[in-house]
């Protein structure tokens, strides 16, 4: 599996890369700002993406949607309680930053449990509210993609429309520190950890 990391944007959200190394094929998580930079990273590295994956709907994370959308054709992908905020600035936060981001819906409403196949990678949809109450991570082997659910030593913000935090550290404790203690956690902001470091370190948890 082919992981690329792209910070992007002002607040330097996560942008991920994930591509199957036999097909090519590409997901591209969190495309939030650059999006000329991604597709640029795309070509360099041989990759067509098929598929857009949003860990949640605030404007950080969804900035690049709509031009990597027209550029690739890719399929737009969203839990679907966050589906609303891609066509409306008031839920992505967009308006709160004097911007107005408004998107097309999603191509595929996610739900917990579901699958996303990218090439021969398949990827797990592990729903996680709290810091959105459609926000999603991203599990593919011992690999997670947390987006704003769990950092390296911290946890998502709880304070925006739809927030809670014991709703997030539920989420987090149920369904993220069962998983294998080497798993790599890759978040939407910030450097990687592993599940057994955040068991151990993290002291929301």
């Amino acid at each position: 599996m082919i992981i690329e990391i792209l910070p992007v944007g002002n607040l330097e959200a996560n942008c991920y890369i994930i591509g199957c190394p036999a097909t090519r094929q590409a997901a591209v998580v969190d495309p939030g700002d650059e999006a000329g930079r991604i597709l640029e990273k795309l070509k360099q590295l041989n990759l067509q993406a098929s598929t857009i994956i949003l860990t949640h709907g605030h404007a950080d994370h969804i900035g690049g949607v709509g031009e990597l959308k027209k550029a690739t054709g890719a399929s737009v992908m969203i839990h679907a309680q966050d589906g609303e905020a891609l066509t409306n600035p008031a839920l992505n936060l967009s308006a709160w930053l004097g911007e107005s981001l408004a998107f097309k819906p999603a191509d595929r409403l996610l739900q917990d449990g579901d699958t996303v196949t990218v090439g021969d990678i398949t990827l797990e949809v592990i729903h996680t509210p709290g810091h959105t109450p459609g926000g999603i991570c991203l599990r593919a082997g011992n690999v997670l993609f947390s987006g704003d659910t769990l950092f390296a030593q911290s946890i998502g913000r709880s304070d925006f429309p739809g927030g809670s935090q014991s709703t997030l550290i539920q989420a987090i404790k149920k369904k993220l520190l069962v998983l294998p203690e080497e798993t790599t956690i890759y978040p939407g902001h910030g450097g990687s950890s592993t599940i057994g470091s955040e068991k151990v370190h993290n002291p929301y948890l």
